[in-house]
């Protein structure tokens, strides 16, 4: 079967990183004068969740050394629901896999499920914190400030949201998503988290923006009265950064790698423009996508594969990687069964695409229109098939790095990562 030709083609993004991310940090911080609200000897509870935040690490590592600086005791905790398998164990594995560690941030890091009820909302619905934050002398979240995967709000997912679901645990999450069926995420958030706050606990958050390249771009430490309107000005901000999949239509994404340390959904849905229950091109000003194929799970995705239900084709490897428990945990307390159905599959990627190609309504598979991309938080290289070079040679913002080249299969049927062929070709 032929298969269209392959353009590498790269997406002019506009790099924002900071230069010195924990002196940054520690800047912040000082400004916002947390430390102020203790006195010293302070135990502090410090939040770190289970998303691929870049620089992570070292973000953390600054918190740390600043209440450390400021002679008092801080603490990491898990601050991710269910994740991790719902277990102690598998949460502190999660933040082990980013580096963050006991030996490499400098303080101990406490793991647990139990929590203690903060009281309830207006509207009825129990809140709950981590005990051992609880139990401190305050609690600051660290968390990414992004637009959210499941819908559409002043508020998404940021540190409003980690003060709720990803601090109150298991228990937490599955009382927050049963209430957003009729209330919607948003407006649940909104209220856990004020409810969370009149405990008094929560001193305030580091919130992290990341550029369109997937790079530190700003930190902002708040205050935690100052935490909710604050918020949703830094998501505007970093909603006009949005990278994006940048043509009209496509017949068939591929996607090297989806998980958890990508996005909540494995994979951002308002970038391949599905919802988590697999309704097709539901978000305006996004590529039409036919069909998406994935090849991989993540690494640090500790085998959650929620998310692979928006795929209509996945790899027998990415099928044999998937951690069932996990995924049915994080599928189950979300209240989205769709998201952990699984996709037709097959042993190679070639199997998988002389498949995905009797499905798209197109007599000659040659004629396919195709994008590659590593996954849906890198888009500044991409894979983009010959008969879209006229949409790209219109845009501006687009390059074409490399001649149309044969999809490089091996004698197997397997397909290099777009980082192996990038490197291959453009070096």
């Amino acid at each position: 079967m032929n298969f269209p030709r392959i353009c590498l083609v790269r997406q002019d993004l506009a790099d924002r990183s900071l230069k010195d991310i924990p002196g940054e940090v520690r800047s912040q911080l000082e400004k916002a004068d947390l430390a102020g609200r203790v006195k010293p000897g302070a135990r502090i509870a410090i939040g770190a969740g289970s998303r691929g935040v870049a620089n992570i690490a070292a973000i953390v590592r600054a918190v740390v050394e600043y209440w450390q600086a400021h002679g008092c005791k801080p603490f990491i905790f898990p601050a991710m629901g269910s994740h991790g398998s719902a277990t102690a164990e598998g949460q502190a594995a999660v933040l082990a896999g980013y580096g963050i560690t006991e030996t490499a941030m400098g303080c101990p890091i406490i793991s647990s499920l139990e929590v203690v009820s903060t009281g309830r909302t207006a509207e009825g619905i129990e809140t709950f914190m981590d005990r051992h934050a609880f139990e401190s002398d305050g609690v600051v979240l660290v968390g990414r400030v992004k637009w959210h995967t499941d819908f559409t709000g002043k508020i998404e997912s940021g540190l409003v949201k980690m003060a709720a679901i990803g601090a109150g645990k298991m228990a937490g999450a599955h009382q927050y998503h049963v209430a957003s069926v009729t209330l919607g995420l948003e407006q649940v958030i909104r209220s856990a988290f004020r409810q969370i706050a009149t405990s008094g606990k929560l001193l305030g958050g580091l919130a992290i923006l990341e550029d369109a390249r997937h790079a530190t771009a700003r930190v902002a430490a708040l205050r935690a009265e100052e935490i909710e309107q604050r918020e949703a000005e830094l998501l505007e901000q970093v909603k006009s950064w949005m990278a994006r999949i940048p043509v009209d239509s496509l017949d068939l994404l591929i996607v090297d790698q989806m998980g958890k340390s990508i996005s909540g959904t494995g994979m951002d849905t308002k970038v391949v423009s599905r919802s988590i229950e697999g309704l097709f091109n539901c978000f305006p000003g996004l590529p039409r996508i036919r069909r998406i194929y994935v090849r991989d799970l993540t690494p640090h995705s500790d085998g959650n594969a929620i998310g692979v239900g928006m795929a209509d084709f996945i790899s027998d490897r990415l099928l044999g990687r998937i951690n069932w428990q996990a995924t049915y945990t994080n599928g189950l307390t979300a209240g989205n069964p769709a998201g952990a159905r699984i996709p037709m599959h097959f042993p190679t990627d070639r199997t998988c695409l002389e498949s995905i190609a009797m499905t798209v309504g197109r007599a000659d598979p040659g004629q396919m229109t195709v994008c590659w991309i590593t996954d849906t938080l890198q888009l500044g290289v991409l894979g983009l098939s010959e008969n879209l070079l006229g949409e790209i040679r219109r845009n501006p913002a687009l390059e074409v790095a490399s001649p149309p080249m044969p999809l490089p299969f091996d004698a197997e049927g397997s397909l290099p990562s777009l980082r192996q062929l990038e490197a291959g070709r453009t070096a």
